[in-house]
């Protein structure tokens, strides 16, 4: 019982607080953009793999800005354009190009595989959360930086108990 206590006070740091939700809002985020594309390209059929995954990521990006700002990085008032707004999009905008290639692989996996509709929209699925996977960690650092509340030291701290 001692043992688990002192290993939960070792972990229940403001910085290992920051990765869970950072790790729950990447999850609601995940959750968004796969109903989001599950409806555009699996239901309605309104766009291809490409255009869908673009609409469902641009979806999903909105309510990842505002968590991620307010509830990750206890960040209030209004947003800066130039220092918080376009390089969160630019990031998303990265995000959504790898996702893209993950699309494009999964539709030339659909066609060579002659998969069924629903089975392509499982690969597509499957794609769309790879793809974002990669950068999961990367936006972090990069967001840590954007959203900073607290001095950068902190940061590189961070990365070494990692």
């Amino acid at each position: 019982m001692e043992r688990g206590l002192a290993l939960w006070e070792k972990w229940d740091t403001p910085h290992v607080r920051k990765v869970i939700r950072y790790t729950m809002v990447s999850a609601i985020s995940t959750v968004v953009s796969f109903v989001a594309l599950l409806l555009i390209f699996g239901v309605l059929h309104l766009f291809a793999e490409v255009g869908s995954t673009i609409a469902a990521n641009v979806i999903a990006t909105v309510p990842n800005y505002y968590l991620n700002r307010s509830w990750v990085w206890g960040k209030n008032g209004r947003s800066h354009l130039t220092k918080e707004i376009i390089p969160f999009w630019v990031m998303s905008a990265i995000g959504v190009v790898v996702s893209i290639g993950g699309a494009a692989l999964a539709r030339d996996f659909g066609i060579d595989h002659h998969l069924s509709h629903e089975v392509e929209t499982v690969v597509v699925l499957a794609a769309n959360v790879a793809s974002f996977g990669i950068f999961w960690v990367l936006k972090f650092l990069v967001f840590n930086r954007l959203f900073r509340v607290e001095p950068v030291e902190t940061l590189d701290e961070l990365v070494e108990v990692s």
